[in-house]
């Protein structure tokens, strides 16, 4: 029998207020300061007789040779064991300059064993527009290891074919930001709500004395993800307004009901806002166990015939005695889990029973399956 184990996590405690002020900085981001993505090719050197000896690493190698003015006879084929190709990426930050250095992570992408006593050679970093922004190099810090037997034998601990350089990389191209490209500024909403978009408006609005009545306004929403902002067209004085503006406090709106399940876990969250309808729910298991036994046929000493094995079948049904509890309109999550572990149920009849319920409508909000 496969036990399967699950959390149930209520959306907040019951006793919890129902919201709670928070900053703006904690709920928005500003739009055009955003990281970048980097991305690059290099070669891992070094390796104590775990890299690869593939053609793209051959090819690679000799090139790498060759921008040092040394040329390989195109019959001589290197033996390159301590040599690995790997992919580079690194995110680059926003409004970070020149100098400045980033982490990166060196991935394996042949055959190699392991990274682990590597270092990356020289390499270029580019961005989506394909400009290089940022050069790698150094030793690798490789968490994961990894050991063959002769025999075939393996283990292998964490990843040993990805690794990371802290601060391995130099930035040498800085990214224009859009910060001071216009006259206002756009914060965007971690969670888009119309509600929430409304609320951040009014209490932007509120301290800095602006009126929406009035036709004046600091702070517009522009749709359910977005709040417009005029700001001062100084650089410096920008930055002190979003300094002041980024720690405003004002109340975001509910969340959507919602039950979120995570079938592969059995993780099941139900938000604090989910009601039902009347509804009455019976529960059971039907136990089915099939047991196969083998007996022997043994014919008379005294008759003739042979001695067979006969295959003997038993089948055991168990039913367990079904439950049925009601709900009476305006059920709440607490009344709900309650309801549900008096009658045992397992976790995934617990799914079966919020699905059902959905199909029959008297589940109050959304029921999101992962």
């Amino acid at each position: 029998m496969v036990k399967f184990s699950y959390l149930l996590i209520l959306g907040l405690l019951f006793s919890a207020p129902l919201q709670a002020a928070q900053r703006i900085k904690d709920l928005v981001s500003i739009q055009g300061v955003r990281s970048n993505q980097l991305v690059g090719y290099g070669l891992v050197v070094g390796l104590p007789g775990t890299g690869e000896q593939s053609p793209f690493t051959e090819q690679s190698f000799r090139t790498m040779l060759s921008n040092f003015g040394i040329m390989m006879p195109s019959n001589l084929k290197p033996k390159i064991k301590n040599v690995a190709a790997v992919a580079v990426h690194a995110d680059l930050p926003a409004f970070i300059k020149p100098g400045q250095t980033i982490d990166v992570t060196v991935s394996s992408i042949g055959e190699a064993g392991s990274l682990r006593g590597g270092t990356l050679l020289q390499t270029f970093l580019k961005g989506l527009d394909g400009n290089v922004y940022a050069v790698a190099q150094g030793s690798l810090v490789v968490s994961g290891f990894g050991a063959e037997g002769a025999d075939g034998s393996r283990i292998v601990a964490n990843t040993p074919t990805v690794g990371s350089i802290v601060n391995g990389a130099i930035v040498e191209r800085a990214v224009p930001s859009g910060l001071m490209q216009n006259d206002y500024l756009t914060l965007n909403l971690h969670y888009p709500d119309f509600s929430t978009a409304r609320s951040l408006a009014d209490a932007i609005n509120k301290r800095l004395g602006a009126d929406a009545a009035s036709g004046y306004a600091i702070a517009t929403p522009i749709d359910a993800a977005s709040v417009r902002v005029s700001a001062p067209r100084d650089v410096g004085q920008r930055v002190g307004f979003l300094a002041t503006l980024e720690n405003f406090e004002f109340e975001p709106a509910d969340a959507p009901a919602k039950v979120i399940i995570n079938s592969r876990t059995g993780t099941i969250v139900i938000g604090k806002d989910v009601r039902l309808l009347p509804a009455a729910v019976t529960h059971g298991g039907l136990t089915v166990t099939i047991t196969e036994n083998q007996q022997v046929s043994q014919p008379n000493a005294l008759a003739d015939g042979e001695t067979v094995v006969t295959p003997q079948s038993v089948v055991d049904v168990n039913l367990d005695d079904s439950r049925m509890f009601k709900f009476d309109p305006g059920v709440t999550l607490d009344q709900l889990v309650r309801a549900v572990n008096e009658v045992g149920a397992a976790p995934g009849d617990l799914m079966a029973i919020l699905e059902a319920l959905r199909q029959a409508g008297a589940l109050q909000g959304q029921l999101i399956v992962i």
